[in-house]
């Protein structure tokens, strides 16, 4: 078994894998990728900050503002922080026949943050087409007000 550093080490290392690919300069002296990625998963600065000196490994919150912003599941980032195993968090099969429109069997959906990116939102509107994107894939947009032929509201 490993060590509770060893395994914030292995953490680290790999989530730092991922935020370069995402495009976050956390290397930078003055700190802006890090500060970018705070904003994005809705954390503090000092939570990016202590994981990538190796300091701690970060909370549930944390995990879950980090995959947000990265486009990873929660449930790999579980997985590799050691928090849990594949067998704590099991993948339900996906229903046969059933993929995602554009995706291929097997791979991985785009994340409401990949397709923005792969769509050229622009980065200062992409908090809002994620957070819109979100809401429309779990179902939670209220339905818009009915209006007249002419898009304005009736009478």
């Amino acid at each position: 078994m490993k060590s509770d550093a060893e395994q914030v080490e292995e953490f680290a290392a790999w989530i730092e894998a991922v935020m370069r690919r995402r495009g976050y300069d956390i290397d930078s002296p003055r700190g802006g990728g890090k500060t970018k990625l705070a904003e994005d998963a809705g954390v503090h600065r000092a939570a990016i900050t202590r994981l990538l000196q190796r300091q701690s490994m970060p909370d549930l919150e944390t995990m879950r503002g980090l995959a947000r912003a990265l486009g990873i599941p929660v449930r790999e980032v579980l997985i590799r922080s050691g928090r849990l195993t594949e067998e704590d968090l099991p993948q339900a099969p996906a229903p046969s026949g059933v993929a995602a429109a554009g995706a291929v069997e097997g791979e991985p959906r785009l994340s409401a943050e990949q397709a923005a990116v792969a769509l050229g939102i622009p980065e200062h509107l992409r908090t809002a087409f994620v957070q819109i994107t979100e809401q429309l894939r779990l179902g939670a947009v209220a339905p818009a007000p009915q209006g007249g032929q002419d898009g304005q509201a009736g009478p």
